[in-house]
């Protein structure tokens, strides 16, 4: 990829991310609203509703939350998949030197909020399942909240977060693969392996057409459910198998993102904001937000967020072996870190893989949104601090 074209496809990316984020800001607020309102038996009601899907006398039962969580959000993870693969191979992530400062950051922004959540339930041990939900950051939130400062915020900070944020959701897919599969179906996941080396093989072929990934992906998600393994993971493998371009020349890889963005962005992502987001507000008093278990997330991604993503960029500074960006100062690289503990969807979505008690979620999402809410507003608070003008 050229390196102009390489450009605009990052100012384009991060425009439609930050508009993305706006909507899911909406539907975050919508889904709260309705928890507090005459509509809560409603929303609780649509939520679990079963929904049975049947192909040739083989079916599936879920009810509602269930299908958006383990079939929509596997559309996320593809897209993240195919985010983290360009960034890898022509992007952000491409050489040491452009990584080596992301990485560090990122690293030290799900270390240290993880560490922070242990420390404060560490006494409570049926809440340690969820250490690693504010250890995952939302691109599209805190790009949606960057966008509210116009052009305070230079692009390369933008990108810096952008890239910190794939590295994150590595990490946090990798957590889930490996801490939130409780067990597996042998036969189930053997016939997932023999798909995915179909898929890989046509992707090593380089094969242009959309339907035999379609059609493969779609049996992989399957076997991968039935398997115990997350269902969303076989987003991201079928991802792994897409080549960068086909026999033809075809930019396959960054026109399957480029075309799949959108859904994901005003379509996936607030229906499981919507979805996940509500929770009654009404009856909770402010001791609540003090329980072990909201405080430990709320401060893992207010606290341990900074400590990590700066602190270990400050290492790697003076350890040469990174630098920061041009153009870019310490007190933004603050600012950056508080933005990156909106955990919004990845937290929640990890916190229903913790937890199965509807207290526990319940104080999930109120540890997720209060943590978030407080981050957003301080970290906006900073940047604007470190730029008094226009970037």
């Amino acid at each position: 990829m050229a390196v102009k074209g390489a450009a605009q496809f990052l100012r384009d990316f991060l425009k439609e991310e930050s508009a993305g984020g706006v909507v899911l800001m909406i539907a975050a607020l919508a889904a709260l609203i309705v928890a507090n309102s005459g509509l809560a038996g409603w929303y609780s009601d649509t939520l679990a509703t079963p929904i049975h899907f049947t192909v040739g006398g083989t079916g599936i039962e879920k009810p509602a939350i269930l299908w958006i969580n383990d079939g929509l959000m596997a559309l996320f993870f593809f897209l993240v998949g195919l985010e983290v693969k360009r960034e890898v191979l022509t992007g952000q992530l491409s050489s040491w030197k452009q990584a080596s400062l992301p990485l560090f950051a990122a690293l030290g922004g799900m270390v240290a909020p993880a560490l922070v959540f242990l420390a404060i339930n560490w006494n409570t041990p049926e809440n340690l399942n969820g250490w690693a939900i504010p250890a995952a950051t939302d691109i599209a939130f805190a790009l949606g909240i960057l966008a509210l400062l116009g052009s305070r915020v230079p692009v390369a900070l933008k990108a810096l977060l952008l890239a910190i944020a794939v590295i994150d959701d590595i990490g946090a897919i990798m957590i889930i693969a490996l801490f939130y599969t409780p067990g597996v179906e042998t036969n189930m996941l053997i016939g997932a392996a023999v798909v995915f080396a179909a898929l890989f093989a046509i992707g090593k072929a380089r094969v242009g057409s959309r339907l035999p990934y379609v059609i493969l992906g779609v049996i992989l998600w399957y076997l991968v459910l039935k398997s115990g393994v997350h269902a969303t993971l076989a987003g991201v493998a079928l991802a792994m198998t897409i080549p960068l371009k086909s026999r033809g020349g075809e930019d396959v890889l960054e026109h399957m993102e480029h075309d799949l963005h959108p859904w994901v962005a005003f379509m996936v992502v607030p229906i499981f904001a919507f979805a996940n987001a509500g929770v009654g507000l009404l009856d909770i008093e402010f001791a609540a937000l003090l329980a072990p278990l909201p405080l430990g997330i709320a401060l893992g991604l207010l606290i341990g967020k900074q400590i990590g993503i700066v602190g270990f960029a400050w290492v790697a500074k003076a350890t040469g072996i990174a630098s920061l960006p041009p153009g870019i100062s310490w007190m933004q690289l603050w600012g950056l870190s508080l933005i990156a503990g909106i955990g919004f969807t990845m937290s929640l979505f990890i916190g229903n893989l913790a937890f199965a008690s509807a207290e526990q979620i319940a104080a999930v999402k109120l540890g997720v949104l209060s943590g978030s809410l407080i981050a957003a507003i301080a970290g906006v608070v900073i940047l604007r601090a470190a730029s008094n003008k226009p970037a």
